[in-house]
């Protein structure tokens, strides 16, 4: 099933007396969203952080280009821009398919320069919300992480999700295992 909720273009969260942005992906977006998360000079450390389990590949231009594009003007994927520069991408998808009742989302800030600074902080609230709003009939969200992104688990407790599951010892990463560890917050907790 595909989801037709889209919209021409958005920017849904700028905070008074910031350059905090978050807007839907645009065609023209795409070359400096592979630049700051793939290219050349792009700091590929947020890949150690994000299921790096998975051993996914650093994409070139053509392989990002061909994924991305289907996210131009989706309310599932949207842009963290600051002092107009793409820094981060949040997006959401089904848990549980077709039946479209449990949406889990993410947060990725490609520059870890920008680590620790709260962007995360202000951004997922925001994000909750659009994503409550856009989907009225579901009654929770959340995220997935491991206990080796402490700093994940720590910004899902800060923005009020609780810690709703832990599975010990799935994630096999530099010879250690680690948990797969859930998050979450139903919409009259929000």
């Amino acid at each position: 099933m595909k989801d037709d909720r889209q919209k021409n273009s958005f920017e849904y969260y700028r905070k008074a007396g910031t350059d905090l942005i978050l807007r839907t992906i645009q065609k023209g977006d795409l070359l400096e969203l592979w630049e700051v998360s793939y290219g050349p000079q792009a700091d590929l450390e947020w890949m150690a952080f994000n299921g790096p389990y998975f051993q996914d590949s650093v994409l070139s231009w053509e392989e990002f280009s061909e994924k991305t594009t289907s996210k131009i003007n989706q309310t599932n994927f949207a842009l963290i821009s600051f002092k107009n520069r793409i820094i981060g991408s949040l997006s959401s998808s089904w848990v549980d398919g077709k039946l479209q009742k449990w949406l889990e989302f993410g947060i990725v800030i490609y520059d870890s320069k920008m680590w620790g600074q709260g962007i995360g902080q202000k951004v997922i609230p925001s994000w909750m919300e659009e994503l409550f709003k856009n989907y009225p009939e579901i009654q929770h969200l959340g995220f997935t992480t491991w206990s080796g992104n402490p700093g994940m688990m720590k910004l899902g407790e800060k923005c009020g999700l609780q810690l709703e599951g832990r599975i010990r010892k799935v994630r096999f990463w530099q010879e250690e295992w680690h948990d797969s560890v859930k998050y979450g917050i139903l919409r009259e907790e929000q």
